[in-house]
Protein backbone atom coordinates (compact mmCIF):
# COMPACT_ATOMS: atom_id res chain seq x y z
CA UNK A 1 0.00 0.00 0.00
CA UNK A 2 1.44 3.34 -1.03
CA UNK A 3 1.28 6.29 1.28
CA UNK A 4 -0.97 9.04 -0.02
CA UNK A 5 -0.26 12.73 0.27
CA UNK A 6 -3.29 13.33 2.46
CA UNK A 7 -5.34 10.92 4.53
CA UNK A 8 -8.93 10.88 3.30
CA UNK A 9 -11.46 9.81 5.92
CA UNK A 10 -15.23 10.17 6.13
CA UNK A 11 -16.88 13.23 7.61
CA UNK A 12 -18.27 10.98 10.34
CA UNK A 13 -14.80 9.87 11.42
CA UNK A 14 -13.47 13.42 11.18
CA UNK A 15 -16.26 14.57 13.49
CA UNK A 16 -15.58 11.77 15.96
CA UNK A 17 -11.86 12.61 15.94
CA UNK A 18 -12.69 16.28 16.38
CA UNK A 19 -14.21 15.59 19.80
CA UNK A 20 -10.95 14.14 21.18
CA UNK A 21 -8.94 16.50 23.36
CA UNK A 22 -5.38 17.36 22.38
CA UNK A 23 -2.39 15.75 24.08
CA UNK A 24 -3.98 12.55 25.37
CA UNK A 25 -3.00 8.94 24.73
CA UNK A 26 -5.92 7.51 22.79
CA UNK A 27 -7.42 4.02 22.69
CA UNK A 28 -9.63 3.29 19.68
CA UNK A 29 -11.98 0.39 20.46
CA UNK A 30 -13.22 -1.36 17.33
CA UNK A 31 -10.60 0.47 15.30
CA UNK A 32 -11.47 -1.09 11.92
CA UNK A 33 -8.98 0.55 9.49
CA UNK A 34 -7.22 2.54 12.22
CA UNK A 35 -8.10 5.83 10.58
CA UNK A 36 -8.98 7.82 13.72
CA UNK A 37 -5.60 7.42 15.50
CA UNK A 38 -3.72 7.86 12.20
CA UNK A 39 -5.66 11.05 11.47
CA UNK A 40 -5.06 12.49 14.96
CA UNK A 41 -1.35 11.65 14.90
CA UNK A 42 -0.91 13.24 11.48
CA UNK A 43 -2.63 16.34 12.89
CA UNK A 44 -0.21 16.19 15.87
CA UNK A 45 -3.21 16.13 18.21
CA UNK A 46 -2.15 13.05 20.21
CA UNK A 47 1.26 11.65 21.24
CA UNK A 48 0.43 7.97 20.65
CA UNK A 49 -2.45 5.54 20.41
CA UNK A 50 -3.63 1.97 20.93
CA UNK A 51 -5.84 0.55 18.17
CA UNK A 52 -7.93 -2.39 19.35
CA UNK A 53 -10.41 -4.76 17.75
CA UNK A 54 -12.05 -8.04 18.67
CA UNK A 55 -11.27 -9.49 15.22
CA UNK A 56 -7.89 -10.11 13.60
CA UNK A 57 -9.00 -8.94 10.14
CA UNK A 58 -9.59 -5.29 11.08
CA UNK A 59 -6.32 -5.24 13.04
CA UNK A 60 -4.40 -6.45 9.99
CA UNK A 61 -5.99 -3.68 7.90
CA UNK A 62 -5.15 -1.13 10.59
CA UNK A 63 -1.54 -2.35 10.75
CA UNK A 64 -1.24 -2.01 6.98
CA UNK A 65 -2.41 1.59 7.11
CA UNK A 66 -0.23 2.38 10.13
CA UNK A 67 2.84 1.10 8.27
CA UNK A 68 1.89 3.03 5.16
CA UNK A 69 2.02 6.26 7.16
CA UNK A 70 5.17 5.29 9.07
CA UNK A 71 3.44 5.43 12.44
CA UNK A 72 4.44 2.04 13.86
CA UNK A 73 6.30 3.70 16.74
CA UNK A 74 3.22 5.67 17.73
CA UNK A 75 0.26 3.30 17.24
CA UNK A 76 0.17 -0.12 18.88
CA UNK A 77 -2.45 -2.67 17.80
CA UNK A 78 -4.06 -5.15 20.18
CA UNK A 79 -6.56 -7.96 19.78
CA UNK A 80 -9.16 -7.12 22.41
CA UNK A 81 -12.75 -7.90 23.28
CA UNK A 82 -13.91 -4.42 24.17
CA UNK A 83 -11.59 -2.88 26.76
CA UNK A 84 -10.15 -6.18 28.02
CA UNK A 85 -6.62 -5.61 26.65
CA UNK A 86 -6.38 -2.07 28.02
CA UNK A 87 -4.97 -1.41 31.49
CA UNK A 88 -6.80 1.12 33.69
CA UNK A 89 -5.32 4.58 33.12
CA UNK A 90 -3.28 3.48 30.11
CA UNK A 91 -5.29 5.76 27.80
CA UNK A 92 -6.71 9.12 28.81
CA UNK A 93 -9.12 9.22 25.84
CA UNK A 94 -11.17 6.19 24.78
CA UNK A 95 -12.99 6.21 21.44
CA UNK A 96 -15.86 3.78 20.77
CA UNK A 97 -17.56 4.55 17.46
CA UNK A 98 -19.68 2.91 14.80
CA UNK A 99 -21.31 0.21 16.96
CA UNK A 100 -24.84 -0.40 18.15
CA UNK A 101 -25.79 1.25 21.41
CA UNK A 102 -26.38 -2.05 23.30
CA UNK A 103 -22.93 -3.35 22.31
CA UNK A 104 -21.35 -0.11 23.53
CA UNK A 105 -23.23 -0.46 26.82
CA UNK A 106 -21.80 -3.98 27.17
CA UNK A 107 -18.26 -2.75 26.49
CA UNK A 108 -18.55 0.05 29.04
CA UNK A 109 -20.13 -2.23 31.64
CA UNK A 110 -17.60 -5.04 31.30
CA UNK A 111 -14.68 -2.58 31.17
CA UNK A 112 -16.03 -0.09 33.70
CA UNK A 113 -12.75 0.18 35.65
CA UNK A 114 -10.90 1.05 32.43
CA UNK A 115 -13.58 3.39 31.11
CA UNK A 116 -13.80 5.34 34.35
CA UNK A 117 -10.02 5.59 34.64
CA UNK A 118 -9.96 7.56 31.37
CA UNK A 119 -10.37 11.32 31.35
CA UNK A 120 -12.88 11.28 28.48
CA UNK A 121 -14.92 8.94 26.30
CA UNK A 122 -15.71 9.77 22.69
CA UNK A 123 -18.83 7.79 21.78
CA UNK A 124 -20.75 7.36 18.55
CA UNK A 125 -23.57 4.83 18.94
CA UNK A 126 -25.34 3.73 15.77
CA UNK A 127 -28.63 2.57 17.32
CA UNK A 128 -30.89 3.00 20.37
CA UNK A 129 -29.21 6.32 21.05
CA UNK A 130 -31.82 7.62 23.49
CA UNK A 131 -31.46 4.47 25.56
CA UNK A 132 -27.68 4.85 25.39
CA UNK A 133 -27.81 8.39 26.79
CA UNK A 134 -29.98 7.11 29.62
CA UNK A 135 -27.45 4.32 30.25
CA UNK A 136 -24.69 6.91 30.61
CA UNK A 137 -26.81 8.89 33.07
CA UNK A 138 -27.59 5.82 35.17
CA UNK A 139 -23.99 4.59 35.23
CA UNK A 140 -22.06 7.61 36.43
CA UNK A 141 -21.26 9.42 33.17
CA UNK A 142 -21.99 12.97 32.10
CA UNK A 143 -22.21 14.15 28.49
CA UNK A 144 -20.14 17.33 28.06
CA UNK A 145 -20.51 17.88 24.34
CA UNK A 146 -22.47 16.52 21.39
CA UNK A 147 -22.43 17.06 17.68
CA UNK A 148 -24.32 15.58 14.74
CA UNK A 149 -23.56 15.28 11.06
CA UNK A 150 -25.35 14.05 7.96
CA UNK A 151 -23.35 11.96 5.50
CA UNK A 152 -24.62 9.92 2.56
CA UNK A 153 -28.20 10.41 3.69
CA UNK A 154 -27.58 9.12 7.22
CA UNK A 155 -27.52 11.06 10.48
CA UNK A 156 -24.80 10.48 13.06
CA UNK A 157 -24.93 11.93 16.58
CA UNK A 158 -21.77 11.63 18.68
CA UNK A 159 -20.72 12.76 22.13
CA UNK A 160 -17.94 13.38 24.61
CA UNK A 161 -18.61 11.97 28.08
CA UNK A 162 -16.74 12.04 31.39
CA UNK A 163 -17.35 10.60 34.84
CA UNK A 164 -19.96 12.65 36.61
CA UNK A 165 -23.63 13.17 37.36
CA UNK A 166 -26.18 13.79 34.61
CA UNK A 167 -29.94 13.82 34.93
CA UNK A 168 -32.09 15.21 32.15
CA UNK A 169 -35.56 16.60 32.85
CA UNK A 170 -37.29 15.69 29.60
CA UNK A 171 -37.60 12.59 27.49
CA UNK A 172 -36.64 14.65 24.41
CA UNK A 173 -33.26 15.41 25.99
CA UNK A 174 -32.47 11.71 26.34
CA UNK A 175 -33.84 10.76 22.94
CA UNK A 176 -32.28 13.58 20.92
CA UNK A 177 -29.49 14.98 23.11
CA UNK A 178 -29.78 17.94 25.47
CA UNK A 179 -26.53 19.50 24.26
CA UNK A 180 -27.73 19.34 20.64
CA UNK A 181 -31.12 20.82 21.55
CA UNK A 182 -29.73 23.66 23.67
CA UNK A 183 -27.29 24.51 20.87
CA UNK A 184 -30.15 24.38 18.33
CA UNK A 185 -28.04 22.07 16.20
CA UNK A 186 -29.22 22.53 12.59
CA UNK A 187 -28.53 18.93 11.55
CA UNK A 188 -30.68 17.63 14.41
CA UNK A 189 -33.49 20.00 13.38
CA UNK A 190 -33.30 18.67 9.83
CA UNK A 191 -33.49 15.13 11.21
CA UNK A 192 -36.47 15.96 13.44
CA UNK A 193 -38.41 17.54 10.59
CA UNK A 194 -37.71 14.58 8.32
CA UNK A 195 -38.83 12.11 10.97
CA UNK A 196 -41.98 14.14 11.62
CA UNK A 197 -42.87 14.22 7.93
CA UNK A 198 -42.44 10.44 7.69
CA UNK A 199 -44.57 9.89 10.80
CA UNK A 200 -47.31 12.15 9.42
CA UNK A 201 -47.39 10.11 6.21
CA UNK A 202 -47.72 6.83 8.09
CA UNK A 203 -50.41 8.21 10.40
CA UNK A 204 -52.36 9.44 7.40
CA UNK A 205 -52.11 6.02 5.75
CA UNK A 206 -53.39 4.08 8.77
CA UNK A 207 -55.83 6.58 10.25
CA UNK A 208 -58.92 4.71 9.00
CA UNK A 209 -57.68 1.23 9.92
CA UNK A 210 -59.31 -0.41 12.94
CA UNK A 211 -56.99 -3.40 13.32
CA UNK A 212 -55.19 -3.98 16.62
CA UNK A 213 -51.81 -3.57 14.92
CA UNK A 214 -52.86 -0.23 13.37
CA UNK A 215 -54.16 1.07 16.71
CA UNK A 216 -50.94 0.02 18.41
CA UNK A 217 -48.84 1.66 15.69
CA UNK A 218 -50.87 4.89 15.88
CA UNK A 219 -50.35 5.06 19.64
CA UNK A 220 -46.62 4.49 19.22
CA UNK A 221 -46.29 7.13 16.51
CA UNK A 222 -48.35 9.66 18.45
CA UNK A 223 -46.03 9.28 21.45
CA UNK A 224 -42.99 9.68 19.19
CA UNK A 225 -44.56 12.82 17.70
CA UNK A 226 -45.18 14.23 21.17
CA UNK A 227 -41.52 13.83 22.14
CA UNK A 228 -40.36 15.13 18.76
CA UNK A 229 -42.49 18.26 19.12
CA UNK A 230 -41.02 18.72 22.60
CA UNK A 231 -37.60 18.67 20.94
CA UNK A 232 -38.60 21.05 18.15
CA UNK A 233 -39.81 23.55 20.76
CA UNK A 234 -36.14 24.21 21.64
CA UNK A 235 -35.71 25.77 18.21
CA UNK A 236 -38.58 28.19 18.75
CA UNK A 237 -37.13 29.87 21.85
Amino acid sequence: MEKRERLQISRRLQAVAGLASTGMVLADVGCDHGYIPIYLLLKKRIPRAIAMDVNQGPLLRAEEHIRAWGLEKYIETRLSDGLCALAPGEAQCIVIAGMGGPLMEKILTEGEDRAKAARELILQPQSEIGRFRRFLSENGYCILEETMIREDGKYYPMMKAVCGEMKYEREAEYRYGKELLVAKNPVLKEFLLREQAQADQILSAIQDSSTDSARSRRKELEEECRVRKEALAYYEV
